[in-house]
Formats: C-alpha cells, structure tokens, sequence
C-alpha cells in the first residue's frame, strides 16, 4: 500500500515533469556539452528532490530509497538529462556514507540546495564492479594527498562542480574531494549513445588537501561499495521508469494504427506479444518494491549487494527487452530518429550496461548465494 507522504510524492514529481520536462527538451540538449539544464536542477533542489536520502544532520529530508525511487522513476519516464542518479545519489551518497564530520558539514548542504554539484569518479576500466581493481594512486604528503590515474565513465561529469576521487594508497582506498578547476585536472567528455557523456578525468599530481578527505582504509572502501549498491537500485527504479513511458506508447499505438482496415491491437500475435511484455514490466516492478523496502531495511554488506544485483538484472533485462520491442510494435517509424520511441531505447541501454549489465548481476548473485551456502 503506498503512504500518504510517497503519493503526494509520486503527484508533485508528475507535476513537475508535465509542466516542463518534453521531448522536445530532451532533444534540444542531447549532445551539448551542458547536457543539461543547471535551473531545473535548482528547481529540483527547491522541491527538495536532491537531499530525499541526505540525512537531515546534513540539510537532507532523511528518507529512503522508496522515496528517492519515486524520482527517479518520473525523471526515467520523461528522459530528463539531469543526472539525478549519478549526482544526487551515487556521489551524494559516497559523501554521506564517509566519515569526515566536517566535509560532510560542509558539503552535503550545498550538494542538496543545488548550490554544488558532485560526480564521483571510481572507475578505471570497463567492467568494474567493485572497487578493488582501482589503481590511481594517492601518495602522502604533509598537507594530504598527490593523486595521479585516470578515472573513466564518469557519469555526471559535464556539469559537475567537483569530484569524488577514489585512489589508494598505502592506507587502503582514500575517497576525497577534487576540484573540477583544480591544477593537475583535466575532463574529455565522449558522447555515449543517449546523448550524454561519460567524462574521463585524468589526474597528475593533483592535490588533496587533508580536510577534502572523505574517507580511508575500510570506512572508504564501505562507502563506496555502499553507494555504488544504493545507486544501482535508483538506476533500476529509473530503468522502470523508461520501460514504463515506452510500454505505454507501444499500447497507444495498437490502439490507434489501423492496417487492413483494424486497429493493429486487435491482432493476436501482437496482443501476445503485448502481454509478454507487460508480464516483465510487473515483474521489474515486484522486484523493485521488495528490493527497496530491503535495502531501506539496512541489510549486513553480503545481503545488500546481493538485492541490489537482483534488482538491477532484473530492470536491465526488462528495460532493455520493453524499448526493444517497442521499436518493432511500431514498425517503420519506430526506427527514425525523428519517433520517440528510439530515445527510450537508447537510455534503457546506457541504463542498463551502467554500474553493471545484467549477466554481470547475476554472476555476483549467483557468486553470493554461494558463499552464503558455504
């Protein structure tokens, strides 16, 4: 049963994506270096959007991943550019999840008023799940760190203000925070196929001062592994989200396109193939409900990565299979650049390969379960 509060939720992220968040939007800023619009991501910040799982010690609302779900899924159906998953919750999150009081102090206000935006750059090769195939160094010195590597896939990174580095050092892993501006940093942006950009951050000698330290060691370690699990179950509710706005237009079609003289609905191979399609969308949808009261529960380290791997697999294949389908339900339009129906192709596939394709998923499920059983 949805609550009160998640329902008003649910009608004030409808209303907002009604009032302004088009196709048309999304079309004007694919490609651009922007990539998207930084004053409807202080609108989304006024809403309170950005600080839902922020706790409130820090300028957030302190609720869950139900509730963070809820926007990502409307974002997921309207195509909205802004990188609410990547930025708001996966680099947020890292920062949240830290223990350095007073960067947290410091920083988590700004990120969730909209005033800083932050994007976190872990990965170095394609593939990685986890954080032990990081090999960017952070060397001491007497103020902090020199960090030298090159972090890839940098979702986030176009309009970001700043960056969450994971680098290690003979510590263990140290999460810090570096400047986009700061000398020894430098950001290419490469187009991917939705029309955003993964950033590749190259690192030389940058500095990291001591107070920009998040985390080292095993606390640095857990909050990534933690915010990377929290972002890939709001990737999967965004996932829901796309496959949801293109079952719907397939529906919308059967209805209304007519070939020999009947609306092509009322053919039976389509009707079946519709069905088909709407059993994923319930099923993703089950999956998503059960994984983010679980994962709100806060389950041990094993038991969540292993919800957030289901949960994520599940949405990949679903979000994937829907938007494929809805190109050929539409037939010749479906495939132009011009239809719609494309785009959400397009996004379930960055979603889905993003943080971990769906085979990836089920090994390390399938990895857990049996280290559980051991």
């Amino acid at each position: 049963m949805v609550s009160e509060h998640a329902a008003l939720l649910k009608d004030s992220v409808a209303d907002f994506i009604g009032r302004g968040m088009t196709i048309g939007r999304v079309r004007a800023l694919r490609g651009t270096p922007g990539e998207y619009d930084r004053a409807v991501w202080r609108q989304m910040a006024e809403l309170g959007w950005l600080g839902i799982s922020i706790p409130e010690a820090y300028g957030g609302m302190g609720l869950g991943l139900a509730e963070t779900a809820i926007v990502a899924e409307g974002l997921g159906r309207a195509l909205a550019p802004e990188p609410y998953t990547a930025c708001a919750v996966l680099a947020a999150g890292a920062i949240a999840a830290s223990d350095n009081e007073a960067l947290k102090r410091a920083l988590l206000p700004a990120i969730a008023g909209g005033e800083r935006i932050a994007a976190l750059a872990w990965q170095e090769e394609a593939g990685a799940l986890d954080g032990n195939h990081i090999a960017a160094r952070a060397t001491p010195f007497e103020g902090g760190y020199r960090l030298n590597g090159t972090k890839r896939y940098v979702s986030g990174a176009a309009g970001a203000d700043a960056y969450v580095v994971a680098a290690r050092s003979d510590e263990g892993l140290v999460l810090g925070i570096v400047e986009r501006d700061a000398p020894g940093v430098s950001l290419e942006l490469a187009a991917i196929a939705d029309g955003r950009h993964f950033g590749t951050l190259a690192l030389d000698d940058a500095l990291l001062p001591r107070e920009k330290v998040a985390a080292v060691g095993e606390a640095a370690a857990e909050a990534l592994a933690s915010a990377l699990d929290r972002a890939r179950a709001i990737a999967g509710a965004e996932l829901y989200g796309v496959m949801s706005r293109a079952l719907e237009m397939s529906v919308d079609y059967m209805k209304t396109r007519v070939q020999f003289g009947k609306p092509i609905g009322s053919f039976q191979a389509l009707q079946h193939r519709a069905v088909d399609l709407y059993i994923q969308q319930q099923l993703a949808s089950a999956v998503l409900d059960d994984s983010l009261r679980a994962l709100d529960a806060g389950p041990d380290a094993p038991t969540r990565e292993a919800i957030a791997s289901r949960l994520k697999a599940r949405c990949s294949d679903a979000a994937v299979r829907i938007t494929r389908e809805a190109i050929q339900i539409h037939g010749a339009i479906g495939f132009t650049d011009e239809y719609d129906a494309g785009l959400y192709l397009k996004r379930a596939l960055v979603l889905a390969a993003w943080l971990g394709n769906s085979t990836q998923h089920r090994r390390r499920y399938a990895a857990l379960a049996l280290k559980a059983e051991a």
